[in-house]
């Protein structure tokens, strides 16, 4: 069996490699609550700019709620250096599109890697053409989703658009736990479901008793 590469170590390599520079990062963020710890750890490091693209969220009013929030979070947040805000186009059927014939795939499969790649690749695309020395995701500090493929898809962005990937792996480190401490100490809306409706569907037959909270 293939060992796992430790994308923490890899991100700390980076960061050791860097000392002394404010190279700049275009942060994908899922959501608030997933970017508080990120940025807290990695605006000593870098000059970021938060690319809030996800076209994924169902229902709309759910997506700008979370926009939103994220918004606030820079305002309110103290970081090392200054956070700064790009939103990308919202568009689910640019979603759909990408997950056609995957709609009954369960969560964290093949829909999900799918998902990944509109986001990340989009990421790719315009960290590059806005000239950012390095760009990632949130998405890793979830214990739901994989950091393997979240990398490796990462990777594969990175070597088509000629512009580097920082490796990671943000719930080592306790990541997870202090961006739950972050939510609380912000006042954050944590959500219930990842954001598409697929899964929102998932949670909510989970949890028939909550189907009116959701």
């Amino acid at each position: 069996m293939q060992n796992r590469k430790n994308y923490q170590k890899e991100l700390e390599y980076v960061l050791a490699k860097e000392e002394g520079c404010l190279p700049s990062l275009f942060l994908h963020s899922c959501c608030a609550p997933c970017s508080s710890y990120t940025l807290e750890y990695l605006s000593r490091y870098f000059a970021i700019t938060v690319f809030y693209f996800n076209p994924n969220i169902y229902p709309e009013e759910e997506y700008h709620f979370r926009a939103a929030e994220q918004q606030r979070l820079i305002r309110e947040m103290k970081t090392e250096h200054p956070v700064q805000f790009v939103e990308g186009c919202f568009d689910p059927l640019e979603y759909y599109a990408a997950v056609r014939g995957l709609e009954h795939v369960p969560e964290g499969g093949s829909r999900c890697r799918a998902c990944f790649r509109l986001r990340l690749g989009k990421t790719a695309k315009e960290a590059a053409a806005k000239g950012f020395d390095y760009f990632t995701t949130t998405l890793s500090i979830s214990p739901l989703k994989d950091a393997e493929a979240l990398n490796q898809i990462g990777m594969e962005e990175a070597e088509k658009y000629g512009v580097r990937w920082l490796p990671s792996d943000f719930k080592k480190k306790n990541g997870y736990k202090r961006s739950i401490e972050l939510s609380r100490e912000y006042g954050l809306y944590r959500q219930n479901y990842c954001g598409c409706i697929f899964s929102k569907r998932e949670r909510e037959n989970a949890l028939p008793q909550n189907r009116n909270l959701l």
